[in-house]
Protein backbone atom coordinates (compact mmCIF):
# COMPACT_ATOMS: atom_id res chain seq x y z
CA UNK A 1 0.00 0.00 0.00
CA UNK A 2 1.64 3.33 -1.08
CA UNK A 3 1.67 6.00 1.80
CA UNK A 4 -1.16 8.25 1.30
CA UNK A 5 -2.56 11.14 3.83
CA UNK A 6 -5.99 10.62 3.06
CA UNK A 7 -6.75 7.54 4.38
CA UNK A 8 -8.71 7.02 7.20
CA UNK A 9 -6.99 5.89 10.63
CA UNK A 10 -8.69 3.97 13.84
CA UNK A 11 -6.40 3.74 16.77
CA UNK A 12 -7.51 1.05 19.72
CA UNK A 13 -5.76 1.48 22.75
CA UNK A 14 -6.49 -0.50 26.79
CA UNK A 15 -5.51 2.78 28.73
CA UNK A 16 -5.52 6.73 28.41
CA UNK A 17 -1.88 6.96 28.40
CA UNK A 18 -1.21 4.49 25.95
CA UNK A 19 -4.07 6.34 23.71
CA UNK A 20 -2.31 9.61 23.79
CA UNK A 21 0.87 8.48 23.08
CA UNK A 22 -0.35 6.68 20.00
CA UNK A 23 -2.09 9.83 19.01
CA UNK A 24 1.58 11.78 19.49
CA UNK A 25 2.95 8.94 17.03
CA UNK A 26 0.08 9.28 14.25
CA UNK A 27 0.10 13.27 14.41
CA UNK A 28 2.59 13.53 11.58
CA UNK A 29 0.48 12.34 9.01
CA UNK A 30 -2.14 14.12 9.63
CA UNK A 31 -3.54 17.83 11.21
CA UNK A 32 -6.68 16.32 12.17
CA UNK A 33 -6.06 13.45 15.16
CA UNK A 34 -8.06 12.92 18.33
CA UNK A 35 -8.09 10.82 21.51
CA UNK A 36 -11.64 9.98 22.41
CA UNK A 37 -12.86 8.89 25.44
CA UNK A 38 -16.30 7.35 24.82
CA UNK A 39 -17.57 5.31 21.87
CA UNK A 40 -19.85 7.47 20.09
CA UNK A 41 -18.86 9.13 17.14
CA UNK A 42 -15.29 7.82 17.75
CA UNK A 43 -15.23 6.56 13.84
CA UNK A 44 -12.94 8.91 11.96
CA UNK A 45 -14.66 11.62 10.81
CA UNK A 46 -12.64 12.90 7.35
CA UNK A 47 -10.47 11.18 4.90
CA UNK A 48 -6.70 11.85 6.70
CA UNK A 49 -7.52 11.85 9.88
CA UNK A 50 -6.86 9.86 12.92
CA UNK A 51 -9.36 8.84 15.35
CA UNK A 52 -7.39 6.90 18.68
CA UNK A 53 -10.22 5.64 20.89
CA UNK A 54 -9.20 4.86 24.58
CA UNK A 55 -11.29 1.33 25.65
CA UNK A 56 -10.65 1.59 28.83
CA UNK A 57 -9.98 -2.45 28.44
CA UNK A 58 -7.42 -3.58 30.70
CA UNK A 59 -8.50 -3.75 33.44
CA UNK A 60 -12.06 -5.28 32.02
CA UNK A 61 -12.37 -9.42 31.96
CA UNK A 62 -10.63 -10.52 28.77
CA UNK A 63 -14.76 -11.33 27.48
CA UNK A 64 -15.66 -8.07 27.83
CA UNK A 65 -12.53 -6.53 26.23
CA UNK A 66 -12.94 -8.77 22.80
CA UNK A 67 -16.49 -7.27 22.83
CA UNK A 68 -15.15 -3.56 23.20
CA UNK A 69 -12.71 -4.25 20.55
CA UNK A 70 -15.09 -5.72 18.34
CA UNK A 71 -17.50 -2.65 18.92
CA UNK A 72 -14.65 -0.13 17.86
CA UNK A 73 -13.83 -1.99 14.93
CA UNK A 74 -17.79 -1.63 13.55
CA UNK A 75 -17.43 1.99 13.96
CA UNK A 76 -15.68 2.05 10.69
CA UNK A 77 -16.03 0.27 7.08
CA UNK A 78 -14.22 -2.45 6.26
CA UNK A 79 -11.46 -2.36 3.59
CA UNK A 80 -11.62 2.21 4.18
CA UNK A 81 -9.98 2.48 7.28
CA UNK A 82 -6.38 1.42 8.25
CA UNK A 83 -6.70 -0.19 11.58
CA UNK A 84 -3.66 -0.07 14.74
CA UNK A 85 -4.53 -2.00 18.32
CA UNK A 86 -2.31 -0.42 20.73
CA UNK A 87 -0.94 -3.12 23.19
CA UNK A 88 1.53 -2.28 26.21
CA UNK A 89 5.06 -2.74 25.52
CA UNK A 90 5.44 -4.69 28.86
CA UNK A 91 2.46 -7.01 27.42
CA UNK A 92 -0.13 -6.44 30.47
CA UNK A 93 -3.67 -6.32 29.86
CA UNK A 94 -6.29 -8.56 28.00
CA UNK A 95 -4.29 -9.02 24.35
CA UNK A 96 -4.92 -12.63 23.83
CA UNK A 97 -8.60 -11.59 23.52
CA UNK A 98 -8.54 -8.60 21.93
CA UNK A 99 -5.79 -9.88 19.22
CA UNK A 100 -8.45 -12.55 18.94
CA UNK A 101 -11.12 -10.13 18.18
CA UNK A 102 -8.76 -7.93 15.85
CA UNK A 103 -8.31 -11.20 13.65
CA UNK A 104 -12.08 -12.22 13.83
CA UNK A 105 -13.44 -13.19 10.45
CA UNK A 106 -10.04 -14.21 9.01
CA UNK A 107 -8.16 -10.37 8.89
CA UNK A 108 -4.72 -10.97 9.09
CA UNK A 109 -2.41 -9.77 12.11
CA UNK A 110 1.03 -8.70 12.66
CA UNK A 111 1.78 -8.08 16.23
CA UNK A 112 5.36 -6.28 17.34
CA UNK A 113 5.31 -5.04 20.51
CA UNK A 114 8.95 -2.99 20.71
CA UNK A 115 9.50 0.16 21.87
CA UNK A 116 13.06 1.34 21.16
CA UNK A 117 12.59 4.73 22.53
CA UNK A 118 12.19 2.85 26.17
CA UNK A 119 14.66 0.43 25.42
CA UNK A 120 12.33 -2.73 24.88
CA UNK A 121 13.02 -4.90 22.41
CA UNK A 122 12.08 -8.37 20.56
CA UNK A 123 13.87 -10.90 20.36
CA UNK A 124 13.85 -14.25 19.62
CA UNK A 125 9.80 -13.55 20.25
CA UNK A 126 10.48 -12.39 23.78
CA UNK A 127 10.53 -9.22 25.35
CA UNK A 128 13.51 -7.87 27.17
CA UNK A 129 14.30 -4.70 28.86
CA UNK A 130 17.56 -3.83 28.12
CA UNK A 131 19.62 -7.17 27.77
CA UNK A 132 16.54 -8.46 30.16
CA UNK A 133 14.05 -10.38 29.24
CA UNK A 134 10.21 -9.29 30.76
CA UNK A 135 9.90 -12.61 32.77
CA UNK A 136 12.93 -12.32 34.73
CA UNK A 137 12.05 -8.42 36.05
CA UNK A 138 10.19 -6.96 38.16
CA UNK A 139 8.20 -5.03 35.65
CA UNK A 140 4.78 -7.28 36.65
CA UNK A 141 5.45 -6.33 40.39
CA UNK A 142 2.06 -4.54 40.53
CA UNK A 143 0.34 -7.21 38.68
CA UNK A 144 -1.66 -10.20 40.04
CA UNK A 145 0.26 -12.53 38.33
CA UNK A 146 3.81 -13.43 36.38
CA UNK A 147 4.80 -12.23 33.43
CA UNK A 148 4.45 -13.80 29.70
CA UNK A 149 7.78 -15.89 28.95
CA UNK A 150 7.09 -14.64 25.60
CA UNK A 151 4.43 -12.99 23.24
CA UNK A 152 3.35 -16.14 21.51
CA UNK A 153 2.74 -16.94 25.50
CA UNK A 154 0.42 -13.57 25.73
CA UNK A 155 -1.54 -14.21 22.92
CA UNK A 156 -2.39 -17.34 23.88
CA UNK A 157 -3.92 -19.95 22.10
CA UNK A 158 -3.27 -17.93 18.79
CA UNK A 159 -1.62 -19.85 16.46
CA UNK A 160 1.43 -17.29 15.20
CA UNK A 161 4.43 -17.38 13.41
CA UNK A 162 7.61 -16.08 14.76
CA UNK A 163 9.63 -13.49 11.94
CA UNK A 164 13.10 -13.46 13.27
CA UNK A 165 15.23 -10.45 12.85
CA UNK A 166 17.07 -11.68 10.84
CA UNK A 167 13.81 -11.27 8.19
CA UNK A 168 12.93 -7.95 9.61
CA UNK A 169 16.57 -6.66 8.81
CA UNK A 170 16.52 -8.95 5.24
CA UNK A 171 15.77 -7.44 1.79
CA UNK A 172 11.89 -5.87 1.78
CA UNK A 173 10.73 -8.83 -0.63
CA UNK A 174 12.24 -11.25 2.19
CA UNK A 175 10.01 -9.59 4.82
CA UNK A 176 7.26 -9.44 3.12
CA UNK A 177 7.05 -13.36 1.74
CA UNK A 178 7.52 -14.27 5.27
CA UNK A 179 4.57 -12.04 6.58
CA UNK A 180 2.32 -13.16 3.71
CA UNK A 181 3.03 -16.91 4.63
CA UNK A 182 2.49 -16.54 7.64
CA UNK A 183 -0.96 -14.46 7.22
CA UNK A 184 -1.44 -16.90 4.56
CA UNK A 185 -2.18 -19.84 6.91
CA UNK A 186 -4.18 -18.21 9.42
CA UNK A 187 -1.40 -17.21 11.55
CA UNK A 188 -0.34 -13.98 13.83
CA UNK A 189 2.78 -12.71 12.59
CA UNK A 190 5.05 -11.94 15.80
CA UNK A 191 7.72 -9.60 14.52
CA UNK A 192 11.48 -8.96 16.32
CA UNK A 193 12.73 -5.47 16.67
CA UNK A 194 15.16 -3.80 18.49
CA UNK A 195 14.98 0.29 16.38
CA UNK A 196 12.82 2.08 14.90
CA UNK A 197 14.17 1.37 11.49
CA UNK A 198 12.92 -2.56 12.57
CA UNK A 199 9.45 -1.25 13.20
CA UNK A 200 9.64 1.33 9.62
CA UNK A 201 10.30 -1.84 7.84
CA UNK A 202 7.92 -4.18 9.30
CA UNK A 203 4.71 -1.46 8.71
CA UNK A 204 5.94 -0.89 5.22
CA UNK A 205 5.45 -4.77 4.56
CA UNK A 206 2.75 -5.34 6.27
CA UNK A 207 0.74 -2.32 4.93
CA UNK A 208 2.03 -3.76 1.29
CA UNK A 209 -1.20 -5.65 0.55
CA UNK A 210 -3.55 -2.81 1.36
CA UNK A 211 -5.32 -1.73 4.49
CA UNK A 212 -7.28 -4.88 5.64
CA UNK A 213 -4.00 -5.82 7.97
CA UNK A 214 -4.32 -4.90 10.98
CA UNK A 215 -1.12 -3.69 13.22
CA UNK A 216 -0.87 -4.27 17.34
CA UNK A 217 2.30 -2.77 18.94
CA UNK A 218 3.32 -0.43 21.01
CA UNK A 219 3.66 3.42 20.93
CA UNK A 220 6.83 2.65 18.56
CA UNK A 221 4.69 0.56 16.36
CA UNK A 222 2.03 3.79 16.25
CA UNK A 223 5.09 6.25 15.42
CA UNK A 224 6.80 3.72 12.34
CA UNK A 225 2.93 4.08 11.43
CA UNK A 226 2.85 7.74 11.62
CA UNK A 227 6.48 8.27 9.21
CA UNK A 228 5.08 5.90 6.89
CA UNK A 229 1.78 7.86 5.80
CA UNK A 230 3.92 10.90 6.31
CA UNK A 231 6.18 10.10 3.46
CA UNK A 232 2.83 10.87 1.50
CA UNK A 233 1.93 14.11 3.15
CA UNK A 234 1.72 16.74 0.25
CA UNK A 235 4.23 19.94 0.45
CA UNK A 236 2.88 23.33 0.09
CA UNK A 237 -0.42 24.59 1.40
CA UNK A 238 -0.90 21.31 4.12
CA UNK A 239 2.42 21.60 5.72
CA UNK A 240 2.35 25.31 5.97
CA UNK A 241 -0.77 25.01 7.84
CA UNK A 242 0.36 22.08 10.07
CA UNK A 243 3.19 24.08 11.04
CA UNK A 244 0.91 27.42 11.33
CA UNK A 245 -0.97 25.45 13.79
CA UNK A 246 2.38 24.14 15.58
CA UNK A 247 3.55 27.64 16.27
CA UNK A 248 -0.39 28.34 17.17
CA UNK A 249 -0.30 25.91 19.97
CA UNK A 250 3.30 26.64 21.40
CA UNK A 251 1.99 30.64 21.82
CA UNK A 252 -0.64 29.14 24.11
CA UNK A 253 1.42 27.48 25.71
CA UNK A 254 4.69 28.32 25.49
CA UNK A 255 7.65 25.25 26.15
CA UNK A 256 10.58 25.72 27.70
CA UNK A 257 13.77 25.92 25.15
CA UNK A 258 14.58 22.04 25.26
CA UNK A 259 10.94 21.22 25.06
CA UNK A 260 10.72 23.38 22.19
CA UNK A 261 13.74 21.98 20.89
CA UNK A 262 11.86 18.52 20.56
CA UNK A 263 8.52 20.04 19.02
CA UNK A 264 10.90 21.63 15.94
CA UNK A 265 13.48 19.06 15.17
CA UNK A 266 10.43 16.14 15.66
CA UNK A 267 7.29 18.75 14.72
CA UNK A 268 6.65 15.97 11.65
CA UNK A 269 6.52 13.09 14.24
CA UNK A 270 4.38 14.75 17.58
CA UNK A 271 3.29 17.85 16.60
CA UNK A 272 -0.13 18.55 16.83
CA UNK A 273 -3.34 20.37 16.71
CA UNK A 274 -4.38 23.69 17.73
CA UNK A 275 -7.31 25.59 15.95
CA UNK A 276 -10.40 24.78 13.61
CA UNK A 277 -9.77 23.47 10.13
CA UNK A 278 -12.66 22.93 7.52
CA UNK A 279 -12.10 21.07 4.52
CA UNK A 280 -14.26 22.98 1.32
CA UNK A 281 -17.77 21.66 1.80
CA UNK A 282 -17.37 21.02 5.72
CA UNK A 283 -19.97 22.68 8.13
CA UNK A 284 -19.57 24.50 11.15
CA UNK A 285 -20.72 20.71 12.95
CA UNK A 286 -17.68 19.14 11.16
CA UNK A 287 -15.25 21.44 12.43
CA UNK A 288 -11.66 20.27 13.17
CA UNK A 289 -9.97 20.66 16.93
CA UNK A 290 -11.73 23.16 19.09
CA UNK A 291 -9.46 26.94 19.18
CA UNK A 292 -6.98 27.09 22.16
CA UNK A 293 -8.07 29.38 24.72
CA UNK A 294 -6.82 32.65 24.40
CA UNK A 295 -3.95 33.08 26.41
CA UNK A 296 -4.47 34.85 29.96
CA UNK A 297 -3.00 37.48 31.86
CA UNK A 298 -1.12 35.14 34.07
CA UNK A 299 -0.64 31.18 34.05
CA UNK A 300 -3.70 29.01 35.04
CA UNK A 301 -3.14 26.66 38.21
CA UNK A 302 -1.46 23.59 37.58
CA UNK A 303 -2.43 20.03 38.85
CA UNK A 304 0.01 17.80 38.93
CA UNK A 305 -1.86 14.50 40.05
CA UNK A 306 0.40 11.28 40.47
CA UNK A 307 -1.50 7.93 40.95
CA UNK A 308 0.94 5.62 39.78
CA UNK A 309 2.55 3.38 42.12
CA UNK A 310 6.41 3.38 40.67
CA UNK A 311 9.15 3.73 42.70
CA UNK A 312 10.28 6.70 40.76
CA UNK A 313 7.81 8.50 41.33
CA UNK A 314 8.58 9.83 44.91
CA UNK A 315 11.80 11.29 43.68
CA UNK A 316 9.83 12.94 41.05
CA UNK A 317 7.50 14.15 43.80
CA UNK A 318 10.33 15.87 45.55
CA UNK A 319 12.13 17.39 42.56
CA UNK A 320 9.39 19.04 42.22
CA UNK A 321 8.63 20.56 45.82
CA UNK A 322 12.44 21.66 45.10
CA UNK A 323 11.19 23.94 42.63
CA UNK A 324 8.57 25.91 44.74
CA UNK A 325 5.72 23.13 43.73
CA UNK A 326 3.24 22.45 46.73
CA UNK A 327 2.82 18.95 47.98
CA UNK A 328 -0.73 17.43 49.22
CA UNK A 329 -0.85 14.01 50.74
CA UNK A 330 -3.86 12.49 51.08
CA UNK A 331 -4.98 9.55 53.59
CA UNK A 332 -5.74 6.40 51.57
CA UNK A 333 -8.19 5.12 53.93
CA UNK A 334 -10.14 8.29 52.98
CA UNK A 335 -9.66 7.85 49.43
CA UNK A 336 -10.79 3.87 49.84
CA UNK A 337 -13.47 5.03 51.47
CA UNK A 338 -16.85 2.76 51.34
CA UNK A 339 -19.25 5.28 50.84
CA UNK A 340 -17.82 8.23 47.93
CA UNK A 341 -20.17 10.74 48.81
CA UNK A 342 -18.92 10.85 53.03
CA UNK A 343 -16.61 13.82 53.15
CA UNK A 344 -12.80 13.05 53.48
CA UNK A 345 -11.12 13.63 57.13
CA UNK A 346 -8.88 16.02 54.77
CA UNK A 347 -10.23 17.05 51.12
CA UNK A 348 -8.14 18.42 48.81
CA UNK A 349 -8.73 22.52 48.61
CA UNK A 350 -9.31 24.29 45.56
CA UNK A 351 -6.18 24.25 43.29
CA UNK A 352 -4.18 27.60 43.86
CA UNK A 353 -2.28 29.49 41.82
CA UNK A 354 1.13 27.87 40.85
CA UNK A 355 1.81 24.71 40.29
CA UNK A 356 0.12 21.98 43.16
CA UNK A 357 1.24 17.96 43.39
CA UNK A 358 -1.34 16.04 44.73
CA UNK A 359 -0.45 12.33 45.81
CA UNK A 360 -1.66 9.75 48.09
CA UNK A 361 0.18 9.29 51.22
CA UNK A 362 2.95 6.89 50.07
CA UNK A 363 2.60 2.96 50.76
CA UNK A 364 3.68 1.67 54.73
CA UNK A 365 5.70 -1.41 55.01
CA UNK A 366 3.60 -4.74 55.35
CA UNK A 367 0.55 -5.30 53.67
CA UNK A 368 -2.06 -2.48 53.05
CA UNK A 369 -5.12 -1.86 54.92
CA UNK A 370 -8.00 -3.01 54.83
CA UNK A 371 -10.44 -2.13 52.41
CA UNK A 372 -7.31 0.19 50.09
CA UNK A 373 -6.46 -1.76 46.86
CA UNK A 374 -4.92 0.41 43.88
CA UNK A 375 -8.18 0.92 41.69
CA UNK A 376 -9.94 2.50 44.94
CA UNK A 377 -7.37 4.49 45.44
CA UNK A 378 -7.27 5.70 42.22
CA UNK A 379 -10.86 6.19 41.92
CA UNK A 380 -10.92 8.09 45.47
CA UNK A 381 -8.54 10.02 43.46
CA UNK A 382 -10.21 11.03 40.79
CA UNK A 383 -13.20 12.17 42.84
CA UNK A 384 -11.09 14.22 45.37
CA UNK A 385 -9.41 16.11 42.21
CA UNK A 386 -12.87 16.74 40.18
CA UNK A 387 -14.08 18.25 43.85
CA UNK A 388 -11.07 20.02 44.12
CA UNK A 389 -11.32 21.56 40.50
CA UNK A 390 -15.22 22.29 40.55
CA UNK A 391 -14.49 24.18 44.07
CA UNK A 392 -12.11 26.38 41.76
CA UNK A 393 -13.28 29.63 39.88
CA UNK A 394 -11.49 29.47 36.63
CA UNK A 395 -10.05 27.09 34.31
CA UNK A 396 -7.35 24.65 35.62
CA UNK A 397 -4.63 22.66 33.50
CA UNK A 398 -3.45 19.07 34.46
CA UNK A 399 -0.68 16.33 34.83
CA UNK A 400 -1.75 12.68 35.37
CA UNK A 401 0.19 9.85 35.51
CA UNK A 402 -0.83 6.28 34.89
CA UNK A 403 -3.20 5.77 32.56
CA UNK A 404 -5.85 4.48 34.80
CA UNK A 405 -5.47 7.70 37.00
CA UNK A 406 -5.99 9.77 33.95
CA UNK A 407 -8.92 8.19 32.39
CA UNK A 408 -10.52 8.22 36.24
CA UNK A 409 -9.54 11.75 36.75
CA UNK A 410 -10.66 12.90 32.74
CA UNK A 411 -13.88 10.75 33.47
CA UNK A 412 -14.57 12.60 36.74
CA UNK A 413 -14.33 16.16 35.29
CA UNK A 414 -16.54 14.86 32.09
CA UNK A 415 -14.14 15.45 29.23
CA UNK A 416 -14.66 12.91 26.05
CA UNK A 417 -12.28 14.07 23.85
CA UNK A 418 -8.47 15.42 23.80
CA UNK A 419 -6.29 16.94 20.73
CA UNK A 420 -2.46 16.37 20.42
CA UNK A 421 -0.83 19.14 20.78
CA UNK A 422 2.99 17.59 20.89
CA UNK A 423 5.36 15.49 23.32
CA UNK A 424 7.28 16.61 25.96
CA UNK A 425 9.64 14.04 26.50
CA UNK A 426 8.97 10.28 24.94
CA UNK A 427 5.21 8.79 26.62
CA UNK A 428 3.97 12.71 28.03
CA UNK A 429 2.06 13.70 25.78
CA UNK A 430 0.21 17.24 25.85
CA UNK A 431 -3.26 17.61 24.76
CA UNK A 432 -5.80 19.83 24.59
CA UNK A 433 -9.15 19.80 25.73
CA UNK A 434 -12.29 21.25 23.30
CA UNK A 435 -12.37 24.63 26.17
CA UNK A 436 -8.96 24.72 25.82
CA UNK A 437 -7.55 23.10 28.92
CA UNK A 438 -4.12 21.73 28.51
CA UNK A 439 -3.62 18.40 29.82
CA UNK A 440 -0.03 16.19 29.67
CA UNK A 441 -0.78 12.00 30.13
CA UNK A 442 2.39 9.74 31.03
CA UNK A 443 2.56 6.06 31.44
CA UNK A 444 3.37 5.23 35.37
CA UNK A 445 6.35 3.77 34.32
CA UNK A 446 7.87 6.14 32.01
CA UNK A 447 10.49 9.05 32.56
CA UNK A 448 13.62 9.59 34.63
CA UNK A 449 13.60 11.61 38.20
CA UNK A 450 13.23 14.80 36.31
CA UNK A 451 10.16 13.48 34.41
CA UNK A 452 7.51 15.88 36.15
CA UNK A 453 10.03 18.80 36.49
CA UNK A 454 10.43 18.96 32.67
CA UNK A 455 6.48 17.90 31.98
CA UNK A 456 6.12 21.74 34.35
CA UNK A 457 8.82 23.33 32.94
CA UNK A 458 7.05 22.66 29.14
CA UNK A 459 3.73 24.21 30.63
CA UNK A 460 4.79 26.94 32.76
CA UNK A 461 8.26 27.96 31.06
CA UNK A 462 9.49 29.41 34.25
CA UNK A 463 10.37 27.99 37.45
CA UNK A 464 7.68 27.59 39.97
CA UNK A 465 9.97 29.76 42.73
CA UNK A 466 13.37 28.39 42.09
CA UNK A 467 15.37 26.38 40.14
CA UNK A 468 17.37 23.81 42.60
CA UNK A 469 19.48 20.62 41.36
CA UNK A 470 19.63 17.78 43.05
Amino acid sequence: MEPTPSRRLLAVADDLSGAAETAAGLASRTTRSRVVLVGTAAAPRHPGEATVLDLDSRQLPAAEAARAVSAALALSPEGDTLVLKKIDSLLRGNIAAEVAALAAGGAGVVVAPALPAADRAVRGGVVHLGATPLHRTDAWRAEPGPPPRSVPDALGPARTALIPLTAVRASRRTLLSALRAALAEGRVAVCDAETDADLDAVVEAALADGPATRLVGSGGLAAALGRHLAAGEPPGPARAIFEAEASAADAVCPATPTARTTQTARRGAVAGVAGPRRSPGQGPGDAGPPSPAPAAAGPRPLLVVVGTAEPSAAEQIRRLAADGATVVRLPARDLCADDPSAPAARPLPPPADGVTVVAPEPATAGPPPDGVTPRRLVRGLARAVAAAVARRDGAVDLVLTGGETARRVLDALGVTELHPVGQVHHGAVHLRTPDGRSVVTRPGSFGDADSLRLIVQALRPHPTQRKVRP
